[in-house]
């Protein structure tokens, strides 16, 4: 077994750090500086912390955080490290502030249907633990098996089930955040209304760990989401998929999924066997998948096959049952499996970097087409999937790291999905940050003003900026 590792005497900033934290919770071993040296994302610098720190109180991260400040060391937040953008990455000489380790859930109160816990509550156990309560937590990223809460609260993830049960940032009542000076402050409130001053609960949602260091959160929960019927439908051209789109929004219908794949998508997931895209069917262009969990459910089903065969569908398949709904919605989750098994099929190891733009909903189609555009002139494999319902699209870019002519061109292509966004009317980031890798983009997105009134609101919190430096703001 392991032995803990030792404190060194020779360094003052561990030595001080352990005048409060036992030595198993500071890591200096080089395998576990260069593991929570950065996140997900495959682009953005990254440094070598000089000691992750694993608090389990708030007094250790409140002893962190000051001891810090007072020798002007930087402290870089981290959960999972399932994150997209770069925002949990290491500066070098910094202090990894890894908040796994404070993992338990308080209170779950199902007389006012909240719940509070700690911010390294993985996403997928606090699902599974209100559930058991007889309620339902229902942000579910992609990443819900792993990633924590704290983490989504700091970067405002979303998931599959946004069109109909929104993102994080809807659920969070309350926070308990740790001040860059060390304090603590106590943000929200436990009732089911309140406006009593400025939001400052939305203000660190989102804000990626550069305000203040989440300790504590506190969630609404709703009643349990009913059973689901779901169908899956093929569309010759991206345009006739986003008319089926446009049309069930029009119509007034509320589904609980409403998810695209693109061509190259449709094709990964036919290749892996999925039995409703393979086979001789013609081939697809888009293939619109949605769900609907309504009390009327299975009139609801009926009713959206009807427009988007109106849309002019090759084919729709409506669900009759749990089982064959069950079948629809695989299609979506093979996805990523789907993308690692085209990735893996050739000679070189590649990797596959997910975008992550919004647009208005009837330039989704549009979007779509011109990612294709871009997949063509810059020689990639581009394969894009969205949450249809609220014009959020992750275009996944698959390339050769080893290549620098890849590299470079996955860079611009990643530039030029950006760019489009923006061009029509969309976010650089619908729901996975800006971190390190959008920061220069959030400059173009934002006037003049309101960049200003961002460092303005950095500067008051963090007027040394060693909170995450380097993040969201350039």
């Amino acid at each position: 077994m392991e032995l803990p590792m030792t404190v060194s005497v020779e360094n003052p900033l561990l030595t001080a750090l352990g005048e409060v934290l036992p030595p198993h919770a500071l890591l200096t071993d080089e395998a576990e500086l260069a593991r929570h040296s950065r996140d997900a994302a495959p682009f953005g610098a990254a440094g070598r912390p000089a000691v992750v720190v694993c608090p389990e109180t708030v007094e250790e991260v409140q002893h962190v955080v000051r001891t810090a400040r007072a020798r002007g060391v930087a402290v870089v937040p981290q959960g999972a490290r399932t994150g997209l953008a770069g925002a949990a990455n290491a500066v070098t000489g910094c202090v990894v502030l890894s908040m796994t380790r404070m993992n338990r859930i308080l209170e779950i109160d199902t007389g006012n249907r909240l719940v509070r816990c700690e911010p390294g509550v993985v996403t997928a156990d606090l699902a599974a633990a209100v559930a058991g309560e007889g309620l339902c937590y229902p942000p579910d990223p992609a990443s819900f098996e792993t990633c924590t809460i704290g983490g989504n609260i700091a970067t405002g993830a979303g998931g599959l089930c946004c069109v109909k049960y929104g993102v994080t940032a809807d659920y969070v009542l309350g926070l308990t955040v740790v001040l860059a000076d060390g304090e603590v402050l106590r943000v929200g409130r436990n009732t089911v209304k309140g406006v009593a001053g400025y939001d400052l609960t939305r203000l660190f949602v989102g804000s990626e760990g550069t305000l203040g260091v989440i300790v504590e959160a506190t969630l609404a929960l709703v009643p349990p989401r009913p059973p689901a019927l779901a169908l899956l439908a093929r569309f010759a051209s991206t345009a006739d998929a986003g008319e089926a789109v446009g049309a069930i929004i029009r119509e007034g219908h509320v589904p609980s999924a409403l998810e695209l794949l693109d061509r190259a998508t449709t094709r990964a997931v036919a290749a892996l066997g999925h039995p409703l895209l393979g086979g001789d069917r013609t081939e697809a262009a888009a293939t619109l998948i949605v769900a609907s969990d309504a009390p009327d459910a299975r009139e609801r089903v009926r009713a959206m096959t009807e427009l988007c065969r109106d849309a002019k569908a090759l084919s729709v398949t409506a669900a009759e049952d749990e089982e064959q709904t069950g079948q629809v919605l695989r299609a979506r989750r093979m996805v990523m499996p789907a993308l690692a098994a085209h990735a893996g099929a050739g000679d070189r190891e590649v990797t596959a970097f997910i975008e992550d733009v919004a647009v208005p909903r009837a330039r989704l189609a549009v979007l779509i087409e011109q990612i294709e555009q871009i997949a063509q002139e810059h020689d990639l494999f581009i394969a894009t999937v969205g949450h249809a319902g609220d014009g959020n699209l992750h275009p996944t870019v698959v390339f050769d790291p080893a290549d620098p002519s890849a590299v470079r061109r996955a860079k611009d292509a990643y530039d030029a999905i950006m760019a489009a966004a923006l061009e029509l009317g969309g976010t650089i980031t619908g729901e996975h940050g800006v971190g390190t890798l959008k920061r220069d983009w959030l400059a173009r997105e934002l006037s003049p003003r309101s960049l200003r009134l961002h460092r303005d609101v950095k500067r008051l919190l963090d007027p040394e900026g060693l909170l995450n430096p380097g993040k969201v703001l350039a």
